[in-house]
C-alpha cells in the first residue's frame, strides 16, 4: 500500500510518501516538504500566534492535496515538541482539525525517541548489538539505548537547534560570550541524563539522525546525499570539534554556502553542533554513524507492524 507520513515539526511540515506493506522495506516514493519554524512562531506565552495556525492550516491543506495526487490510502500525521510545548496546543489541534480533517497525534518526546530507535534498529539490524541513538530536531535532542527494538532508556531533552538558536544566539554571527553561555547550557543540560545511560553499560554502535548531525558529516567531508542511501557516513568529535569555532565565526549567510548546508537551516548549524559535540563528549563517543532513517520512518514501521497483527 502507499502510506504518506505528515511529520509536523519544529523546523517543517514534511510529507514523506513510501511504498510499504509488511515485512518489507518501505521504498519512498514522493516527498513534499515547507518550512514553517513553529517552534520560532511562538509568542511571549508559549503559544502559536494567529499567523502560525494560519500557516499551519495552509501548508497541512497542501501536503493533503500532494498525497492525494499521489494516491496515498492512509496518511499518519503526527506533531512533535513545537505543538507539544504550545500553551495553547489544544486550540491549535481543534483548529486543524476542524480545518482540514486531519487529526494530529502529539508525540511525547520518549515516544519520538523509541519511534527513531526503532527505525535505526530496522536500518542496522541485530548485528550492530547494543545501539545508542542521538537525533537533534528543531525542538529538542532526543537520546535512546538499547539492545532490542524498544529501547532500555529514551529520554528527551529542550535542546532543540530551532528553540536554542531562537533563545540563546540573537547575534549573525552570534556574540562569542552567548556561544558560552549556552555552551554551558547545553552541556549542564545534557549531563543530567548521562548516568541513566551510562549504568547500562558501553553501547557497540552510536548512530547519529536528523538534518542536523546530516549537515554536521557532510562540512566535516562525508559523502553527498546524492550518492545514495547506503553510502556509509560518520561524524567523528575530532572533526566536529574543529568545526565549532568556524561555525561560531560565521554569519549565517557563510553557513549556507558550505556544502550541503540549506539556507534555511543554516542559522541553525552553530546550535545544532554544540549540542552534537557536548552530546558526544560527554557521552564519550568519538564517532557517530549516520543513519538514513530516523523518526518518521519509525512512525511507518510501526504502522506496518500493526498491519501485520491485525
Amino acid at each position: 500500500m502507499r502510506l504518506g507520513v505528515l511529520d509536523v515539526g519544529s523546523n517543517t511540515v514534511h510529507l514523506l510518501v513510501v511504498d510499504a506493506h509488511p515485512g518489507a522495506c518501505p521504498l519512498p516514493a514522493h516527498s513534499h516538504k515547507a518550512e514553517l519554524r513553529l517552534a520560532q512562531l511562538l509568542d511571549d506565552d508559549g503559544a502559536i500566534g494567529p499567523h502560525g495556525v494560519d500557516r499551519l492550516v495552509s501548508v497541512i491543506k497542501e501536503a493533503l492535496q500532494a498525497a492525494e495526487d499521489k494516491g496515498v490510502e492512509e496518511v499518519l500525521p503526527f506533531a512533535t515538541s513545537a505543538v507539544r510545548e504550545a500553551r495553547n496546543a489544544d486550540a491549535v489541534l481543534d483548529r486543524v482539525r476542524a480545518e482540514t480533517g486531519v487529526e494530529l497525534q502529539v508525540l511525547t518526546g520518549s515516544e519520538e525517541a523509541r519511534l527513531t530507535f526503532l527505525a535505526a534498529r530496522r536500518w542496522f539490524g541485530w548485528s550492530a548489538g547494543k545501539l545508542l541513538v542521538l537525533d537533534i530536531g528543531g525542538g529538542s535532542l532526543e537520546v535512546a539505548y538499547g539492545i532490542d527494538e524498544e529501547p532500555d532508556a529514551a529520554a528527551s531533552l529542550p535542546l532543540g537547534a530551532g528553540r536554542l538558536t531562537a533563545g540563546w544566539l540573537p547575534g549573525d554571527p552570534p556574540d562569542p560570550e552567548d556561544v558560552r553561555a549556552l555552551r554551558r547550557h547545553v552541556r549542564t543540560e545534557i549531563a543530567r541524563t548521562v548516568g541513566e545511560f551510562s549504568r547500562l553499560g558501553t553501547p557497540d554502535h552510536v548512530v547519529a539522525t536528523s538534518k542536523t548531525f546530516k549537515q554536521l558529516a557532510r562540512i566535516a567531508g562525508a559523502a553527498r546525499s546524492a550518492e545514495g542511501l547506503y553510502v556509509q557516513r560518520e561524524l567523528k568529535r575530532e572533526s566536529l570539534e574543529g568545526w565549532v569555532p568556524r561555525l561560531t565565526a560565521m554569519t549565517g549567510q557563510e553557513r549556507a554556502e558550505l556544502p550541503g548546508v540549506s539556507e534555511g537551516r543554516a542559522g541553525q548549524l552553530l546550535a545544532g553542533a554544540l549540542v552534537a559535540e557536548a552530546a558526544m563528549d560527554l557521552f564519550g563517543v568519538e564517532r557517530v554513524e549516520i543513519c538514513p532513517w530516523a523518526l518518521r520512518e519509525g512512525v511507518i514501521l510501526r504502522r506496518l507492524d500493526h498491519m501485520e497483527s491485525e
